[in-house]
């Protein structure tokens, strides 16, 4: 009988179980939005019982439709996890129940945090860069933990008292998946623990360092694993049927997307175009310091082998500034109606959208930046602004790769790409302009989750996974792989032109600010 593996797929607004056969294929899954709370101005919240009921839901209609396919649950032979990173998440170790809200990677309520770890450090922002890859800045865990600990009674008494549990997502799924308070594993991978701030990058360990600096007790941290290994074994009640289920592989979204886009070899790059939009860059066992402004970070770890590093770009707006112009603005009805909008007309009309709702991260690093719109004029319509939308990520990602380029000394040559943007044609178009180099889409766009599946399996043994991460690499060398491209369709002058209006236009965001 054939086998399958499933992958929690827990994203910033939703969570996803799907399920892939023992070709990679996509199964069957389910999806489910949860919650997002808005307590102030760029604060950004999630209730971890909300996080962790969607995941049950999900897992459990997957599970019956794949039974309602003719399958036997017993083909299921494993579970890899992904999660939304840096979002922090802590928990009482008596009593299993969080004690504060999730606080969201793209929430800035740390920025007086910020400010004071800067100001404690001769080097600045980079005071444990050199430790951990990062930048002091309001997206990763440490600095949300300690926001925590200085702002939450409950949260610090329970640090003093030898109870409070830290983790991110993935840690607070699999210590629930895995029991709670009764023998749940406390656990985390080395991708997510390297977003946290507190991990060794070189030795893949918790810092004594770090710890110190923010003021963290390592107690209250999770054991870190490779990316593809035994997590636990699912059990939970409201999952009976899928008792004993190993958890077998666990990785941050953006590195299960590289894992799932297959970029193995040193110099491949994916560029994931979600809520935010993440430029992984693989490094291979080099860990490749960043001079432009970008992350340092661990790409992925397979049992036995050495960790595979990475270079980061982050954008903090992307698929969410769609949203935003039909949820806040009503300019549009779906998120696919965007698409025909920047299609009828040839260009921004002079509109340029600078959509920084949640400050600029890579390579510009300002969390206290807020979004702009120039160019306006009477003759700009909504079709303006639809186009001047797209671009704005693509824009950014030009910033980023040019900063990867100069950071790596290999230009890219061809871009991966996936996600929800991913699916429009017209935006990848406009990024394959304004890069001037092949944009690669897949025809199978669950890249995040097939990463998550694909370190499980690895695991495990499954089908075309079997004999470990060399045999499969193999495999994907050899495959040739069904891909849509978008090639450059303007002139170099005319690129150059755009892009030097977009620098124009981030510069003045940046002073009004």
């Amino acid at each position: 009988m054939p086998s399958f593996v499933g992958a929690i797929d827990n994203g910033t607004t939703s969570s996803r179980f799907l399920i892939f056969d023992e070709k990679g294929d996509l199964v069957i899954g389910h999806q489910l939005e949860y919650r997002q709370i808005y307590p102030h101005s760029g604060w950004v919240e999630q209730d971890p019982l909300d996080i962790l009921g969607s995941v049950v839901t999900c897992i459990d209609a997957a599970i019956r439709k794949f039974e309602l396919q003719g399958n036997d649950i017993k083909q299921l032979k494993g579970i890899g996890i992904t999660n939304q990173r840096e979002t922090t998440v802590v928990w009482d170790r008596n009593t299993g129940k969080p004690l504060h809200n999730a606080i969201v990677w793209s929430d800035t309520r740390t920025g007086d945090v910020v400010h004071e770890l800067c100001e404690s450090s001769e080097k600045g922002a980079n005071a444990v860069k050199d430790i951990c890859g990062l930048p002091i800045t309001t997206y990763f865990s440490a600095v949300k933990l300690r926001w925590l600990l200085d702002n939450s009674k409950e949260v610090k008494e329970a640090q003093d008292n030898g109870t409070l549990m830290f983790g991110t997502v993935d840690s607070w799924l699999i210590y629930n998946l895995t029991g709670g308070v009764y023998g749940g594993a406390h656990v985390t991978d080395v991708t997510n623990a390297s977003r946290t701030m507190l991990m060794n990058i070189r030795e893949l360990t918790w810092s004594e360092e770090c710890l110190k600096f923010f003021g963290v007790d390592s107690k209250v941290l999770p054991e870190i694993k490779p990316s593809s290994s035994l997590f636990g074994e699912i059990n939970l009640n409201d999952l009976e049927i899928i008792k004993g289920l190993p958890i077998a592989g666990c990785l941050g979204d953006q590195h299960a997307a590289l894992v799932g886009q297959h970029c193995f070899q040193v110099g491949e790059a994916k560029n994931t175009y979600g809520t935010g939009c993440f430029l992984v860059f693989n490094t291979g066992e080099e860990i490749v310091p960043s001079e432009n402004g970008l992350l340092t970070t661990v790409g992925y770890q397979f049992e036995g082998e050495p960790a595979a590093y990475a270079l980061e770009g982050s954008i903090a707006v992307a698929g969410s500034a769609v949203k935003w112009l039909r949820d806040n603005m009503g300019i549009i009805n779906s998120a696919e109606e965007i698409n025909a909008l920047a299609e009828s007309t040839p260009d921004n009309g002079g509109v340029v959208f600078i959509t920084a709702f949640s400050g600029l991260f890579a390579p510009y690093w300002r969390p206290d930046v807020r979004g702009s719109i120039l160019g306006l004029s009477q003759h700009t319509t909504k079709h303006h602004l639809a186009r001047a939308t797209l671009e704005a990520t693509c824009f950014q990602t030009r910033a980023i790769i040019d900063a990867m380029n100069s950071d790596s000394g290999k230009p890219l040559k061809t871009l991966r790409v996936d996600g929800g943007l991913s699916n429009s044609d017209i935006c990848m178009q406009m990024q394959a302009n304004i890069l001037g180099i092949e944009v690669s889409r897949p025809q199978m766009r669950e890249s995040t989750a097939l990463g998550a599946a694909t370190a499980a399996a690895v695991h495990l043994g499954v089908g075309m996974w079997e004999g470990g991460f060399k045999a499969f690499t193999e495999r994907v060398r050899e495959r040739k792989e069904v891909l849509q491209k978008f090639a450059p369709a303007i002139q170099e002058t005319e690129r150059e032109k755009q892009y030097d209006l977009w620098k124009k236009a981030i510069d003045m965001t940046l002073s009004w600010s």
